[in-house]
């Protein structure tokens, strides 16, 4: 049998069976003890009764005026005799006994003291040079009898008290163990990028070292993130120079050159090196998704930064392509605008450069805080949907673009105690894609999650 993976079951189990066993134990050395003061006490009141009858019984004898005849006493009222008795004389003629006496049971006179035969404990004595002589007996059933209701009044308390006791066990040990269900809700309660400390001072001393491990193993990841967000933020930023001179030589190269094939050549590294400058922004978006904060003290019209961001996008050559929807009233939200800035100017490029070029693509805002980005194009199976999150994942491998667009979406909703919702086809429609998230919003139905 395979021990509970439970810690609390654990040591309610073991501390009740030994509490058990060990109780069953000092009630059994208990009952031991007890029989043994027992037949002393018993053995006692044989021979006091003998000592208190014999001379009654030689004063009675001694006085009669007919010799060897038997007289048995009668009983005063009914009741149970436990102690039996017969007076005899030196020839074993019985001259007294007690009214339940029976003969049978007493074993002829062998002097003065105790005797146990099969079924009874005697004790004998004698008078007047042993003339007369009293054996008083007590049946062996009738002790254990009284033996049985000892131990049964020591066994009994076991069938109520144990599981009391039990229970009071289970109830300390989950007690005691209370901190560190504190600290596993303090886990589970965690973030997947929050790697702040775990408060561990609660904890039992036992497990105390444990919690401090924790928090230095924590303490090194933290570390290690910061340093590769780091990397890559002054990476993409220390690119951004040497990419923007590099594309203006290409350009100047393309306007100075006659020769056409060195002009497409111009024309494709200048084409390059815009992408690479669009991949050191993202990583620049990525890195501020993953280690910025991203929910400020003040609140701000969500309206104005997507007006903002999609005039900035419909000005780059994409005019008449997005369909902006806002509500008329003002979405007032505790969200960084540049990062809703982010998530605006990733979810509509990602539509304008995947989906139809001559379908418009739908952004609504509504007043709830439900960013709705929508474009027409090929339907996705479920299985490329799940991949799109990934990073430098694309929906085929001829696509443009530099597959992290929508996971820094994913990023910062996650960060915003959000979730990023993509589907394929539009709804009522037969192809299309829709990506949708759900911003914090100062409203009294939607207070939003905890700030980071």
């Amino acid at each position: 049998m395979r021990p509970p993976r439970s810690l609390q079951a654990r040591l309610g189990l073991s501390v009740g069976l030994v509490l058990t066993v060990l109780w069953l134990v000092a009630a059994s050395v208990t009952a031991l003890i007890l029989r043994g003061e027992m037949d002393e006490v018993f053995d006692s009141a044989l021979r006091e009764t003998a000592e208190r009858i014999l001379p009654l019984a030689v004063t009675d004898i001694v006085g009669r005026e007919d010799e060897g005849v038997t007289q048995r006493l009668a009983p005063i009222r009914e009741h149970d005799e436990f102690f039996t008795y017969v007076v005899r004389d030196a020839q074993g003629r019985i001259l007294l006994q007690s009214h339940a006496a029976d003969p049978s049971v007493f074993p002829p006179y062998e002097g003065t003291g105790f005797r146990q035969t099969e079924t009874h404990r005697l004790y004998s004595d004698a008078a007047l040079q042993g003339t007369i002589r009293i054996t008083v007996a007590e049946p062996l059933a009738h002790r254990a009898a009284v033996a049985r209701e000892i131990q049964m009044g020591l066994g009994l308390p076991l069938l109520i008290v144990l599981p009391v006791a039990l229970l009071a066990i289970i109830l300390a040990v989950r007690f005691s163990l209370e901190p560190l269900h504190r600290y596993r809700a303090r886990l589970e309660s965690r973030g997947a990028r929050d790697l702040s400390a775990v408060p561990a001072g609660d904890l039992p001393s036992e497990i105390e070292p444990l919690g401090t491990t924790l928090n230095s193993l924590l303490a090194r990841l933290r570390e290690a993130f910061e340093a590769e967000r780091s990397f890559a933020a002054n990476a993409a930023h220390e690119l951004r120079t040497p990419l923007a001179g590099a594309i203006a030589q290409a350009q100047r190269l393309r306007s100075e050159t006659v020769d056409a094939a060195a002009g497409a050549r111009a024309a494709e590294i200048e084409s390059t090196l815009k992408r690479l400058t669009r991949l050191s922004e993202r990583l620049m978006q990525l890195a501020r998704a993953e280690g910025g904060r991203l929910r400020m003290d003040r609140s701000s019209d969500l309206r104005v930064t997507a007006r903002v961001v999609l005039d900035d996008i419909a000005r780059t050559g994409t005019p008449g392509r997005i369909a902006l929807s806002l509500p008329e009233g003002p979405v007032m939200s505790d969200i960084d605008p540049d990062a809703f800035g982010i998530v605006c100017r990733n979810l509509v490029e990602n539509a304008l450069r995947h989906g139809s070029e001559t379908a418009p693509v739908d952004v609504a805002l509504t007043a709830d805080g439900q960013l709705v980005v929508a474009n027409d194009g090929p339907v996705l199976d479920p299985d490329t949907l799940g991949r799109l999150t990934a990073r430098f994942e694309r929906a085929s491998a001829g696509s443009d673009g530099s597959g992290l667009g929508l996971a820094i979406v994913a990023a910062i909703a996650d960060r915003i105690g959000s979730r990023l919702e993509l589907s394929s086809p539009r709804p009522g429609a037969s192809s299309g894609f829709v990506a949708s998230i759900r911003l914090p919003v100062d409203s009294p139905t939607h207070p939003g999650p905890p700030k980071q």
